[in-house]
């Protein structure tokens, strides 16, 4: 599961071409990370993750609202920084 931060776009949850659940979140952490915000993106993270990925996507979510650390690489596209984040 990859948690990409940063981007202009709205909230989204999708597949990547290999299947893997990904998860775009726009704006910078920590501010993207409301209880509204974060139960707007259970309720639609829910329509495409499995149990297990929702599961893991709870933990980082979790994990990224006391700060912890993750795995983390910045990515420049087109001057927008994003940010990946991902377990590991």
């Amino acid at each position: 599961m990859l948690v990409v931060s940063g981007g202009s776009t709205s909230n989204a949850v999708v597949r990547g071409r290999t299947g893997e659940s990904v998860v775009l979140l726009s704006g910078d952490l920590p501010e993207v990370l409301t209880d509204r915000s974060v139960d707007e993106l259970l309720d639609l993270a829910a329509a495409v993750l499995t149990d297990e990925e929702m599961g893991m996507f709870r933990t980082c979510l979790g994990a990224l609202r006391r700060g912890e650390r993750l795995g983390r690489r910045r990515v420049d596209v087109g001057g927008a920084v994003l940010t990946v984040y991902y377990e590991g």
